[in-house]
C-alpha cells in the first residue's frame, strides 16, 4: 500500500480538500521519501541533532518492532548525507548550521532473518558488495570482517570525511534462534565477526549508530567495543521513537477530529479509545505516555481501532521462550523489579522478563525512587488481547479457535448483562465438547484458562489478589459488576464458597463503588471441564 487517506465526512469543501491531502506513511520507513512525498511526519529531528553532536560517537537504541528504529536510522542517514532540503521547516533546520556530507554505510539486518550460517553469510557479501563497488574497493576474497574495515577506510580515502555507519536491527538474525542452544553461538560468532572492525575503525569514523529490540551483551556481540553508549533508558530521550500524548494532539490534531467524526463520537472520547489500546509505552521513568506508532497511524488511515501491531505478527520465539521458562499467562506482567532484572543482556538471562521488555509485551508503569524498584505491566488493551490469542491454543486445540472465538463473543455478552450463570454454562459446555489438552490436572491449569478467556473478553481480570486474609484466585471487574471467583478442583462448589466466606474477601473491595458477586466454581479433572459453582449476590 503506497498511501492512505482518511475518509473525510461532513467537512467544508476547502477544508476536505485540504485534508485528503494528509497521507500516512504506513510501512514506508524512509526518511526521504516520507518528505519527498508530503506523508505525514513526526519531527523527531531534534533528537537527531543532539544524539549527533553531544552524546558517544557509538549509540544503541533498543525499542520494540514497528516502534520507528528503521525511520529513525534512515534520518540519520539523510542528515549525515547533508540533505538540508528534506528537512526544511523540521527543528534540526533552526540547529544544523553547516550540513556537512559524510559518506555513510547503512545496514539493514532485518533482511538477514530466519537464515542459517550459510545464507547469512551471503547476505553479508551482497550488503557489502553493494559499497565496495560505489568506493571502487573490488569485491575482496575475505572475510566480512576485512571487507568491512577496507570499506571504511576506502570511503575515507576517497573522500576525505570521516564515514557514519549505521546498523538497523543488528539482533534480526539472532532472534529467532534465541532459544536454540546450537544455532545461537554459531550466528552470534558470524555477527561478532562482522561488527569486529569497529572500535579498530575509530579514527575513520565519524558516528556509529545501532538499533535492536534484544540488548545482546557487549562481550558476546561487540568484542572489544566497550564504549557504546546505551541511550535506551536514557531520560532525555524517552520519546525518542513512538508518539507522545502531545505530539499527537498537536501534530495530529486535525487527525483526531476526523476520526471522531467517522465514528461518530467527541474528540475527548476518541483519544480515550486510543489511549486504551495504543497509548501505555515507558522505556524510563519519568516519560511521557508514547502510542504504538504503527498502531496509531493504522488506525487513523482506517478509522477504526484494530489489532495492528500484534497482529502484524506474533515473534515464534517469544512462544519458544514463555513455553522454555514455564510462564503461565497471568505471570506476564505486574511485576516489581530492579533495572537490571529487565535491561540485561538477552543471552544472559534467567527467565522471560528482559525479553518481554525488551520486545514491547511489557512496560514501565511506575517507579519507586526510593526503593530503585521498577513496575513492569502489559502496556494497553492492544497487546493484553494479543498475547491472550496468542497463548489460547496452550488451552484450546487449533482446531477449536473459531468455537473459542465465538464463544468469547456469548460470555461477553453474557456477562456484560450480568448473568455470570449462564456464562459458566456456555463455558461448562464448550469445554466438554473439545479434545483436551495436557497438564489439565491441577487448579493452577484452569485459572489460566479463565485468565485467558476473562481478557479475550475485555474486561479487567487479575488473579492471586491479596487481601488480608489470604489470596483471591480471580476478581473480574465489569463496567457493572465486580466478581470475587473462588477456584477448586476436584472438591465442591461450597467448599470454594466457604473459603470466600471463611476468608472475607469481599471486604476487601468494600469500597470499589460497584456490587460485590461471589463465584464458587468447582472443576472436574476427568470431565475436563466446570463440575458445578456457586453465586452469591447477582
Amino acid at each position: 500500500m503506497d498511501f492512505v487517506t482518511l475518509q473525510v465526512i461532513n467537512r467544508p469543501k476547502e477544508e476536505t480538500d485540504m485534508m485528503q491531502q494528509r497521507l500516512y506513511p504506513i510501512g514506508i520507513q524512509t526518511f526521504s521519501e516520507i518528505r519527498e512525498k508530503n506523508y505525514l511526519y513526526i519531527d523527531k529531528t531534534g533528537y537527531v541533532y543532539r544524539i549527533a553532536h553531544f552524546d558517544s560517537k557509538y549509540v544503541f537504541l533498543s525499542r520494540p518492532r514497528r516502534f520507528g528504529k528503521s525511520l529513525l536510522t534512515s534520518t540519520f542517514h539523510s542528515y549525515f548525507e547533508g540533505r538540508k532540503e528534506l528537512f526544511e521547516g523540521l527543528a534540526i533546520d533552526k540547529l544544523e548550521k553547516e550540513w556537512i556530507p559524510y559518506p555513510v554505510l547503512h545496514f539493514d539486518m532485518s533482511m538477514a532473518k530466519h537464515m542459517d550460517e550459510k545464507r547469512l553469510k551471503q547476505m553479508l557479501d551482497y550488503m557489502l558488495s553493494e559499497y565496495e563497488r560505489k568506493y571502487d574497493c573490488g569485491i575482496a576474497d575475505a572475510d566480512a570482517n576485512v571487507r568491512l574495515a577496507n570499506l571504511i577506510k576506502r570511503a575515507f580515502e576517497q573522500t576525505n570525511r570521516q564515514v557514519v555507519v549505521l546498523i538497523d536491527e543488528y539482533d534480526a538474525p539472532l532472534l529467532d534462534v534465541i532459544h536454540e542452544e546450537k544455532n545461537l553461538p554459531t550466528l552470534r560468532n558470524v555477527m561478532r565477526n562482522f561488527y569486529s572492525p569497529l572500535k579498530a575503525c575509530d579514527p575513520y569514523l565519524r558516528f556509529v549508530f545501532l538499533t535492536g529490540i534484544t540488548k545482546f551483551s557487549q562481550l558476546s556481540i561487540f568484542s572489544e567495543l566497550n564504549n557504546i553508549k546505551n541511550i535506551s533508558m536514557d531520560e532525555p530521550y524517552a520519546a525518542l521513537c513512538g508518539i507522545s500524548e502531545e505530539e499527537m494532539q498537536t501534530q495530529m490534531s486535525d487527525d483526531l477530529d476526523l476520526l471522531a467524526d467517522k465514528l461518530k463520537v467527541t474528540r475527548d472520547e476518541i483519544i480515550g479509545k486510543l489511549k486504551e489500546n495504543y497509548d501505555g509505552y515507558h522505556f524510563t521513568w519519568p516519560s511521557p505516555d508514547l502510542y504504538n506508532p504503527f498502531s496509531l497511524l493504522n488506525a487513523f488511515a482506517d478509522g477504526k481501532m484494530n489489532s495492528y501491531w500484534f497482529g502484524s505478527g506474533t515473534p515464534t520465539y517469544l512462544i519458544e521462550m514463555l513455553n522454555k521458562y514455564g510462564v503461565a499467562p497471568q505471570q506476564i506482567g505486574g511485576q516489581k523489579v530492579f533495572a537490571t532484572a529487565f535491561d540485561a543482556p538477552t543471552e544472559q538471562m534467567t527467565n522471560i522478563t528482559p525479553l518481554l521488555y525488551q520486545s514491547g509485551y511489557i512496560t514501565i508503569k511506575d517507579y519507586d525512587a526510593r526503593l530503585d524498584l521498577y513496575t513492569l505491566n502489559i502496556p494497553n488493551k492492544e497487546v493484553r488481547l494479543g498475547l491472550m490469542e496468542s497463548l489460547l491454543p496452550h488451552y484450546v486445540p487449533p482446531t477449536e479457535t473459531e468455537r473459542a472465538a465465538t464463544l468469547t463473543a456469548y460470555l461477553f455478552d453474557s456477562i456484560d448483562r450480568g448473568n455470570m450463570n449462564e456464562a459458566l454454562q456456555l463455558l461448562q459446555t464448550f469445554l466438554s465438547t473439545i479434545p483436551q489438552c495436557d497438564n489439565t490436572d491441577y487448579e493452577g491449569h484452569y485459572q489460566s484458562l479463565l485468565y485467558v478467556i476473562f481478557s479475550l473478553l475485555g474486561f479487567y481480570v487479575d488473579v492471586e489478589v491479596r487481601t488480608p486474609r489470604g489470596r483471591v484466585d480471580v476478581v473480574l471487574r465489569t463496567h457493572s459488576t465486580l466478581y470475587v471467583i473462588e477456584l477448586k478442583l476436584d472438591k465442591t462448589a461450597d467448599a470454594a464458597m466457604q473459603q470466600i466466606d471463611l476468608k472475607n474477601y469481599p471486604e476487601r473491595f468494600a469500597l470499589c463503588g460497584l456490587p460485590v458477586v461471589k463465584v464458587g466454581i468447582n472443576f472436574d479433572s476427568e470431565r475436563k471441564t466446570l463440575g458445578e459453582w456457586k453465586i452469591e449476590g447477582q
